[in-house]
């Protein structure tokens, strides 16, 4: 009498093979966007890569990091490319109404409620509350996208960006030229942190 073993469990696939549809597409960011209270990057990385699973954690850190040395905010450049990658144009298009359109019309409607009662001290307080509550969510998603570094112990690539971070945050050195000196450095690391040994 043969014992057989169990069959192996197949792995979840690590991305979506199915490219979402532009109706999709717009749904995904409008509903980003109505959620992303204080920023949308906490809830466009929970989307993309855990709920939908569009992108793995590498690609959605090297899109936005790409999007970053892209003029204008960082989220519209991600809608934008993050569409065009799967339906071009039209897919592009979808993804930044999608992000920019329901947001708009409801900021709308709220400055001009401001307009009549923004001088009422418990709503500033309720403000204030609201900065510490998006200042928490950004830290989160900073700490997820650190993740697949610290995964890979990218240790060089971990210090290049805590040097990025004391440059900005503590030294208030410019933006462009730490750009300028930390971008090549971190390419340069990256490449030779995946070249084989000979």
């Amino acid at each position: 009498m043969s014992s057989q073993s169990p069959p192996a469990a197949v792995p979840a696939p690590a991305t979506n093979p199915v490219p979402p549809g532009l109706i999709a597409l717009f749904a995904a960011f409008a509903k980003m966007s109505l959620s992303g209270f204080g920023g949308v990057l906490v809830f466009a990385r929970r989307a993309i890569v855990d709920e939908h699973r569009w992108m793995t954690a590498e690609e959605f850190n090297e899109t936005y990091a790409l999007c970053h040395f892209l003029p204008g905010p960082n989220v519209v450049n991600l809608s934008v490319v993050f569409g065009s990658r799967f339906r071009g144009v039209a897919g592009g298009v979808a993804a930044f109404a999608g992000l920019v359109g329901p947001p708009m019309a409801l900021v709308t409607l709220l400055a001009a409620l401001y307009a009549h009662f923004g001088e009422v001290d418990a709503l500033r307080r309720s403000l204030a509350g609201v900065t510490c509550a998006a200042a928490g969510l950004l830290l989160s998603a900073v700490i997820r996208m650190m993740a697949p570094l610290v995964k890979k112990r990218e240790i060089l690539l971990l210090l290049v960006m805590l040097a990025v971070f004391v440059a900005i945050g503590w030294l208030r050195l410019p933006l462009p030229w730490v750009l300028l000196v930390a971008a090549p450095v971190s390419i340069g690391v990256s490449f030779a942190a995946r070249r084989p040994a000979a």
